[in-house]
């Protein structure tokens, strides 16, 4: 199963590297080693949206775990 609409072969991308690297600015590119996916092509920029992102998610998984305590109760000067 490709996971992306837009596709490349290896051997499209050993000729064409730049112009398909500009391509996956804004969404990954399969790339397809014998019609499947082989990997998937980012730019540096989404990756580090995509790192963003998963940060976001499990900080938010965090603080879900967290809501409903257990709470330590801090007397003030007890620091």
């Amino acid at each position: 199963m490709i996971l992306r609409k837009s596709s490349v072969s290896v051997t499209e991308l050993k000729r064409h590297y730049a112009s398909i690297l500009a391509q996956s600015d804004d969404a990954p590119v399969a790339v397809l080693n014998r019609n499947r996916p082989e990997a998937y092509l980012v730019s540096a920029a989404y990756f580090e949206q995509l790192l963003k992102q998963l940060e976001d998610l499990q900080e938010a998984q965090l603080i879900r775990e967290r809501a409903n305590g257990p709470f330590i109760e801090i007397r003030p000067g007890a620091l």
